[in-house]
């Protein structure tokens, strides 16, 4: 089992990088879809993403409750697993939250987010306890402009603290930077900063 970590801005081939890493590693592959479709550029993007996906790949459309995994042959039968992406995942359990993140107390933000790094982690576990190599697909949001506006900034500040976390499970990491992919961990190196930085 290896967990390969790709991050990247928007639009800068962490997808298509990942998915040659999935290749690479198996021929049976499982691709997690974390997008829910809410309108036609959504629609757009799924479809340009199942239409570069070897069509020989199972696809399941879930971005939680991955403990039942074990439940479905498409997991059971895969020797690999490609999960696109946290962003969005986070994304999708905050607008389930039905918070008002304009008024919500930090507590409120704060138990949600534990919520969806208990969700994460619980990925890797699954994977871990049955052998697969996982491939995790997140944004980069920390390197943009700050939003202007309470659920924005909770987005980013979430986004970071479990990109984090993945980032420190992981085995490999790449940053991809227009479309060319910069490697920042292997197995378990990661690059020390001077003492003094």
């Amino acid at each position: 089992m290896s967990v390969t970590f790709v991050i990247g801005g928007a639009r800068s081939g962490k997808s298509t990088f990942a998915e040659m890493k999935a290749k690479e590693y198996a021929e049976n592959v499982l691709y997690l879809a974390t997008a829910v479709v809410t309108d036609q550029a959504m629609a757009d993007r799924v479809r340009k993403h199942k239409e570069q996906r070897p069509k020989s790949w199972s696809t399941l459309e879930m971005y939680r409750d991955f403990k039942n995994l074990v439940n479905f042959p498409e997991f059971t039968n895969s020797d690999a697993i490609m999960i696109d992406c946290i962003t969005t995942l986070i994304g999708n359990f905050m607008f389930d939250s039905k918070l008002d993140f304009d008024l919500c107390s930090i507590e409120k933000v704060n138990e949600l987010e534990e919520k969806i790094t208990l969700e994460v982690m619980s990925l890797i576990e699954v994977c871990n306890c049955n052998n697969k190599k996982l491939i995790i697909v997140s944004n980069e949001t920390g390197m943009g402009v700050v939003p202007s506006y309470y659920m924005g900034n909770y987005f980013r500040d979430i986004s970071g603290r479990i990109n984090s976390k993945i980032s420190h499970r992981s085995d490999f990491m790449y940053f991809i930077f227009s479309g060319i992919p910069i490697k920042l961990k292997h197995k378990g190196e990661m690059v020390k900063w001077p003492q003094d930085f």
